[in-house]
């Protein structure tokens, strides 16, 4: 079984794949939430490749740059599904466009997912770490 740390690089390194099918075929799995912003989304692929080759270069600081990522990719993802979730829209009341769509959970439940294990693993190891301090 792998390791969550193995997890977390498997999970930057696929980050070729969500590239490729977010701008060769249209399907934005892994950044549904920046998809009204494409500089930011393309940003974002760029910080994600980022910090696998952070972690490959120095596997030490993977607990770090996972940890930090985490956080922030949980709470963009959290603050936009809940705006999108919890807001009713005038879209919405006019023309029933401007729901959650598929692409937005299946990228919620990855990158959510992934970055909810950083979070964890990171913030018990830091805590641990601090602790013995």
């Amino acid at each position: 079984m792998l390791s969550s740390t193995s997890i977390l690089r498997v999970y930057y390194a696929a980050t070729a794949v969500f590239l490729l099918l977010d701008y060769a075929f249209d399907v934005n799995l892994r950044l549904a939430f920046l998809e009204p912003w494409p500089g930011w989304r393309a940003l974002y692929y760029a910080i994600c490749f980022s910090c696998l080759g952070l972690i490959v270069w120095r596997p030490d600081l993977t607990l770090l740059v996972t940890t930090v990522e985490s956080l922030t990719t949980l709470s963009a993802l959290l603050l936009s599904m809940g705006a999108r979730v919890l807001s009713v829209s005038v879209n919405v009341l006019e023309t029933g466009g401007g729901l959650v769509t598929a692409e937005e959970i299946i990228n919620f439940i990855i990158a959510g997912g992934a970055a909810w294990l950083g979070w964890f693993h990171g913030s018990r190891a830091l805590h641990k770490e601090f602790r013995r301090r």
